[in-house]
């Protein structure tokens, strides 16, 4: 429950501390005093976007703070789940600065409003004029009627499997996507890896065709060549080897006259020696010389091949080329599992949906079973509420298809009037009707899913002296079970209350400002009999309002 809310800087609230009782709590005060300016701050704490037009003085920041007693309500897993320190007393603050930016603190640690305002959802609920425009739309009716059915465990585990079906269905369409593109594309791809397959490529088999190609295009001049060597070297009358053993032998019979002789003999000797072996060399090459044209025209054809197929791949080698075959079987190899995984996945979601069938009918018929009680609470309500011939009723269509919610189609049915044709609230209802519905609807699903605090924003609205008795004793009853606040004009409201704040507007140098108070005893009969009064508080109205603080 709200115990207490510290307010500085916000609209007509300079400064403002308010304690609050479990129970029963009335908020009065003239029109304009600045009674919503409450609900305003502490909507700040539920998340509401900041505006800096809100700051009373421009100059400095804003800050609103609540602490509430969370004692028993099982939230502590949420706070270990966001790293949140849980206090039984815990404390949520807002500060708006004048810039415009905010900051959010639960328990003193910062948090995004996102988890302000989850945390906000789990402790407070604001009803108010504008709420009321929420119970025309289904997933609103639908809320209620799961409110009041109170299995949200059954609902989680539902929404569990949907969001696994929802995720197969995504899934299981784009592997069919995937496979009607691939099946286009299979063609393309084998008729690509057939080709690459058949060049039987060999990473170093470019250079060494490049190099057998060069040679056997200057065969006849490597002939040539290879002619003149063997002619000039060995094979002419006066070769060189000839002629230069001839010089050896003279010079070696002078050997042993000069030290420089014999130094000149064994160089002419290793000279002899190399142009030997030069000569036996030459005769290696002679088998380049010999020109085959069948050998020539594989060469250049398969040079051609490679040529291609790097031109065509856009790629300078054959280190390329292999990875592109290998990737065009990967691909090929891909669209061969993609059948076993469309089946796969078409089993899985076969499953999920038998899991989901047996949940969302365990929904519905839950649902069904509790409409009937539903539908008579809602009419005794009202009947207390002054629609003693209004007749509520649910509808409940079963969808073809799935939702986040199940497979019902809520629709809250309804008629005011003796003899009227049922029909959707959104035709059939005025705004006092709409109202008074709404409370008779909170008030049954808080008997079963209790918040810890609900505000009421005027549910009085146009509702007469003597059904305002009636709705008063309503919200009593609800604060037995959970913290009723309710701002109100009507005396009736008021006197059922256990506890009574009146906001009156001050002035003080010149600048107005809201106030807000506790009433004792004496100053709630005050207040009670100022409102059932015209410009003067009489007697009379002392007693009235005396009357109706009896209980």
């Amino acid at each position: 429950m709200l115990s207490h809310l510290s307010i500085k800087n916000y609209t007509l609230i300079d400064r403002a501390e308010v304690s609050f009782l479990p129970g029963f709590t009335v908020i009065t005060g003239e029109t304009g005093a600045g009674k919503s300016i409450l609900l305003g701050a502490l909507s700040l704490l539920l998340g509401k976007r900041a505006d800096p037009s809100v700051l009373m003085d421009k100059d400095e920041k804003c800050v609103v703070e609540a602490t509430f007693d969370i004692h028993g309500l099982n939230l502590e897993s949420f706070f270990r789940e966001n790293d949140l320190d849980y206090e039984p007393e815990t404390v949520l603050r807002r500060e708006i600065v004048p810039s415009g930016k905010s900051r959010a603190f639960v328990n003193d640690t910062p948090v995004n409003l996102n988890i302000l305002k989850d945390l906000g959802e789990k402790l407070v609920d604001i009803h108010s004029q504008h709420q009321t425009l929420l119970l025309n739309e289904a997933d609103f009716q639908r809320e209620v009627l799961d409110g009041y059915v109170n299995e949200p465990e059954l609902l989680r585990e539902y929404q569990e499997l949907f969001t696994q079906y929802s995720e197969s269905e995504r899934r299981l369409a784009q592997l069919n996507e995937e496979n009607q593109q691939a099946r286009r594309d299979e063609d393309y791809f084998r008729f690509q890896l057939e080709e690459l397959q058949a060049a039987r490529l060999n990473a170093d088999e470019l250079p060494q065709l490049e190099e057998r190609a060069a040679m056997l295009s200057h065969a006849e001049e490597i002939g040539t060549s290879v002619a003149l060597a063997r002619s000039v070297l060995k094979e002419d009358e006066h070769s060189v080897l000839d002629q230069l053993n001839q010089v050896k032998d003279a010079f070696s019979r002078l050997a042993e006259l000069h030290g420089g002789i014999r130094e000149f003999v064994e160089r002419l000797r290793s000279t002899v020696i190399e142009l030997s072996d030069l000569s036996g060399d030459i005769d290696r090459f002679s088998d380049l010389a010999d020109f085959d044209p069948e050998e020539m025209k594989q060469v250049e054809d398969r040079l051609d091949l490679l040529y291609r197929l790097q031109q065509k791949h856009h790629v300078d080698d054959i280190t390329d080329l292999i990875e592109i075959r290998d990737d065009f079987q990967k691909k090929l190899d891909s669209i061969m599992s993609l059948d076993t995984q469309v089946e796969e996945e078409k089993a899985r979601l076969e499953k999920l949906t038998v899991a989901l069938e047996e949940k969302a009918k365990s929904l519905s018929g839950l649902r069904k079973k509790v409409s009937a009680g539903f539908e008579k609470e809602v009419e005794a309500l009202l009947k207390q509420l002054g629609m003693k011939d209004a007749v509520f009723k649910v509808e409940i269509e079963v969808l073809k298809r799935f939702t986040p919610w199940g497979r019902d189609k809520i629709t809250f049915l309804f008629n005011a009037n003796k003899g009227g044709q049922l029909s959707k609230i959104s035709k059939s209802a005025s705004g006092g009707e709409l109202s008074r519905l709404m409370l008779a609807l909170k008030s049954l699903v808080q008997q079963v899913q209790v918040l810890p605090t609900i505000i009421f924003d005027e549910i009085d609205s146009g509702v007469s002296g003597e059904i305002a008795g009636k709705l008063g004793n309503i919200l009593k009853k609800m604060s037995s079970q959970l913290q009723v606040m309710a701002i109100t004009h009507l005396p009736q409201i008021a006197a059922k209350a256990d506890a009574h704040l009146n906001v009156y507007k001050a002035e003080r140098e010149g600048v107005t400002t809201s106030r807000i108070v506790p009433l004792t005893n004496e100053g709630r009969l005050e207040e009670i009999a100022k409102m059932l009064s015209d410009e003067k508080i009489t007697d009379a109205a002392r007693q009235a309002a005396l009357a109706l603080m009896q209980p």
